[in-house]
């Protein structure tokens, strides 16, 4: 007899599969006008043997540090727009030079990288300049279509399906801003008796805090895109969860406030990566917390919206395999709306993946407009 968890795998595939058949995934979608790769630029798919348009693809992502005008000029040519990708609260090298701007946590002591990923203290001022130089850099230098936000949170480690978040950063310059900002009296004690407190009697007031400051950060940026390039797109790349999983972490541990972060951006881009986070047998998450991403924001996904959403899926091998077979249920469920783009994650693995890379050719061609 089959074990039940493997019978319950094949009968969420199956259901899968006839979805995807049963949802007109073969025909147009003109509500999606992005159809993008991510990671990095696809130079075996620029040749006269495979193009772009051979798979559907209208847009690429490369992380800032990897495009220079020349290759954003030869993307261009190809027919895609071009999108950076800007790394804002995870430049560990930063702490080198400067170890005060490490995050602080409950015990008063530098908190270690939870699973190797190294945040860095949001109040610290020079990490601060030295972001927004950088960002301004990049558009300055580049004629590119949008640059999205990434790593905007507080130091945790959550793209798992077991995340590592601790409660951080109580050095002495974040919780004196705290006070001054909040007008909160508090007593002079050690370290972890102040945390304690904060995550006590003052937690509400403390949480609202923290998600104001990550939300600057975002304000500071749209006013740098405004001043320096302005029709480039603003986006950010964030956490999937609802407002209500595990416990409200969201707001509570990562400090994302996604309304007030959204009176910034252009475009939202939910990153659903559903078989890193536990749901490989169950693409249809992906559309269901993209479905509540627009309630919660109010995007509808109809032309002439302000805002928008573009999901990033899964379709590389991070966490379980992820199988050609579901690369169209996947994307499928992508390009549900309120989405009006998708972006697949990502090109690094996916050019040794033949039949995953026909499977999306199949299906952006058929979605194209």
């Amino acid at each position: 007899m089959l074990p039940r968890r493997l019978i319950c795998t094949m009968v969420a595939s199956a259901c899968c599969c006839a979805a995807v058949r049963g949802t007109g995934a073969e025909q147009k979608r003109p509500h999606v006008t992005i159809r993008a790769l991510y990671g990095g630029v696809p130079v075996e798919l620029l040749g006269p043997e495979k193009t772009l348009k051979d798979y559907g693809i209208n847009a690429v992502f490369v992380g800032s540090g990897g495009l220079t005008p020349q290759r954003v000029a030869l993307l261009k040519e190809h027919g895609a727009a071009v999108f950076a990708e800007f790394n804002t609260m995870h430049v560990a090298a930063y702490l080198k030079d400067h170890p005060d701007a490490a995050p602080i946590g409950t015990d008063g002591k530098v908190c270690p990288a939870p699973h190797g990923w190294q945040g860095v203290c949001p109040t610290h001022p020079g990490y601060r300049k030295s972001r927004m130089d950088a960002f301004r850099k990049v558009l300055s230098e580049l004629e590119i279509d949008g640059i999205w936000l990434d790593y905007h949170h507080s130091h945790a480690s959550w793209e798992r399906s077991e995340p590592d978040m601790p409660d951080t950063c109580f050095c002495p310059r974040c919780i004196a801003q705290f006070a001054r900002q909040t007008g909160t009296a508090l007593p002079e004690r050690p370290t972890p008796q102040l945390a304690a407190l904060l995550l006590g009697e003052h937690k509400g007031r403390w949480v609202e805090w923290r998600c104001d400051v990550f939300t600057d950060w975002v304000r500071e940026f749209r006013a740098i895109r405004d001043r320096t390039r302005p029709k480039a797109l603003l986006g950010t790349f964030h956490c999937p969860w609802t407002d209500t999983e595990l416990d409200g972490a969201l707001r509570n541990k990562l400090a994302i406030d996604l309304k007030a972060q959204a009176e910034h951006v252009d475009v939202l881009s939910i990153m659903p990566y559903h078989a890193r986070f536990g749901h490989h047998a169950d693409p249809s998450w992906i559309s269901r917390q993209t479905a509540w991403l627009g309630r919660h924001l109010g995007i509808t996904g109809k032309p002439g919206e302000r805002r928008r959403i573009w999901p990033i899926v899964q379709l590389a091998d991070w966490g379980e395999k992820v199988p050609a077979d579901q690369v169209q249920t996947i994307l499928d469920h992508g390009t549900r709306a309120p989405a009006t783009g998708v972006i697949v994650f990502h090109w690094g693995s996916l050019r040794r993946q033949k039949a995953k890379l026909d499977e999306m050719g199949r299906f952006f061609r058929a979605i194209a407009p």
